[in-house]
């Protein structure tokens, strides 16, 4: 196989190789009879992988022409996404903490040549990131900010080789350039694309950043192309096939514009628009579930006119909820009728609408994960240690969790599963956590969720990764089902 390498101004290069004249970037987009060669390799060695510029058009070109590239068009953009660089910052984090000392600065680049590295130290993770971005000179930076992060990485112009390491960036090159099998992993390219919409900075995400991988992991293993993105990709979302909503919804949020625009611009996506809207308003809900005879506890609608006359109505304590509160932030346990006018006129501030709902204890909470209307997880999420929920403030405003149990949805107590699909059903076919109280043997609805937690050692303990996949799969039909013009199904 022959080989060349790609520079705009090869008189400008440092570097001299073995054997090997370097080749006009130019040159080799408009020559023709670089474009007739057979069996060449192109070492693309251009300052600038850009989009439209010369680097960019000579990896292009190269793919076009049957030559194979390094970089490829796939690794340019791997370089340029977010999502990217953040994936593999996970799957590299574990050595990433151990390489790191107290006494390094806090942020380090690590310039990578053909996965070589001066500082021998950095000599394993140079060659990790190299099998994941197969470029012939890239410069890596990572950050430490809570722990040690790999933030980006680049091409390095061969004029910002510094000058002690020229000779051994010359020596690496020369290997490869002379024959040296060069390992690029295979990637084929996806049927579609899927976008995961994250926040890196929220406290409670529906899943934490190991579950990202695997979600990531068994969408690529259908042949979905996934990115991480965030609310400022919003003006991207015409690029994907669907989108997956990983971060925590409510209606007056960026998340629901997000999921509107989405089903908008024709993406398949979970959790819809109309998930979101019905299940994050508890008033909506509880008419829903009662009108539906979906057994729910003694729940009672509380405005400003009402609320003195119901208040003889209820049994205490009893439970006060804000109607789109969430991780038990707006839920209040009241005990009796002054505590619940106290706390009745305090919510009131936020919404027109109060629910009152009866209290059942209990040491825990079932929750039915259900996708496509059928059932996906069931877990036990039990209270927290000495109070009525499963979480509680601890010191320092900590929270504390109750243990939880996952079970083979086979082993749940029917009932309760029967109930959770027909509460969901009356949502939609997205992905929702169903909430239910067991007292003997009847359940009853607390809430039902959109967007459900799913982390890793939790919610997946039973199907692992096959959780996931699962998820993925429903995805793929619905995509295959759009593009095929048959809605119905």
């Amino acid at each position: 196989m022959s080989v060349l390498v790609v520079i705009e101004n090869p008189e400008e290069c440092p570097l001299s190789f073995t054997g090997i004249e370097p080749v006009a970037a130019r040159a080799y987009l408009s020559d023709t009879s670089f474009s007739e060669l057979k069996g060449t390799k192109v070492f693309n060695i251009c300052r600038s992988y850009r989009y439209q510029s010369l680097g960019y058009y000579v990896s292009l070109l190269a793919e076009a022409r049957n030559h194979k590239p390094v970089p490829s068009i796939t690794t340019i953009q791997d370089m340029k996404s977010v999502g990217i660089i953040r994936l593999m910052s996970g799957e590299i984090e574990e050595s990433l903490q151990k390489l790191f000392s107290d006494d390094d600065p806090k942020k380090i680049s690590i310039d990578i040549y053909f996965g070589k590295c001066v500082d021998k130290r950095f000599e394993l993770i140079s060659s990790r990131l190299f099998k994941f971005f197969p470029a012939p000179f890239i410069r890596a930076d990572f950050t430490f900010t809570i722990n040690w992060q790999l933030t980006n990485v680049s091409p390095l112009p061969v004029k910002d080789i510094p000058p002690d390491e020229q000779a051994f960036a010359q020596a690496v090159a020369s290997e490869f350039y002379a024959g040296k099998k060069l390992y690029i992993p295979k990637r084929s390219i996806p049927r579609y694309d899927l976008a995961i919409l994250q926040d890196p900075a929220e406290k409670h995400p529906p899943s934490d950043p190991k579950a990202l991988r695997r979600f990531v992991k068994a969408a690529e293993e259908l042949g979905l192309g996934t990115e991480l993105i965030t609310r400022e990709d919003s003006n991207r979302l015409a690029e994907f096939d669907a989108l997956f909503i990983r971060e925590t919804t409510n209606v007056d949020h960026h998340t629901y514009r997000l999921a509107r625009k989405a089903v908008a611009e024709g993406l398949v996506v979970i959790d819809a628009p109309e998930s979101i809207l019905r299940c994050s308003n508890k008033v909506y809900l509880a008419e829903l579930l009662s009108r539906s005879k979906v057994p729910i506890p003694e729940t009672h609608i509380l405005h400003a006119k009402n609320y003195e006359s119901l208040m003889g109505q209820m049994s205490y304590p009893c439970i006060l909820k804000q109607p789109d509160s969430a991780f038990s932030q707006g839920v209040v346990m009241v005990e009796d009728r002054e505590s619940l006018r106290e706390q009745f006129r305090f919510m009131l501030k936020k919404s027109e609408l109060i629910i009152a709902q009866e209290f059942l204890p209990s040491a825990f909470d079932w929750r039915i994960g259900i996708l496509d209307r059928k059932p996906l997880f069931a877990c036990k999420y039990f209270m927290a240690g000495k109070h009525w929920q499963i979480v509680r403030k601890g010191k320092g405003d900590r929270d504390i969790y109750g243990k939880v149990e996952t079970l083979p949805v086979a082993k749940a107590p029917k009932f309760v599963v029967k109930t959770a699909l027909k509460a969901a059903n009356l949502i939609g076919d997205g992905l929702y956590g169903v909430d239910l109280k067991q007292v003997g043997q009847k359940a009853f609805v607390i809430e039902v969720n959109d967007n459900p937690n799913i982390d890793v050692g939790y919610e997946d303990d039973v199907l692992d990764e096959e959780l996931y996949l699962r998820i993925m799969e429903v995805f793929l039909k619905r995509i295959e089902i759009r593009k095929s013009g048959n809605h119905s199904q």
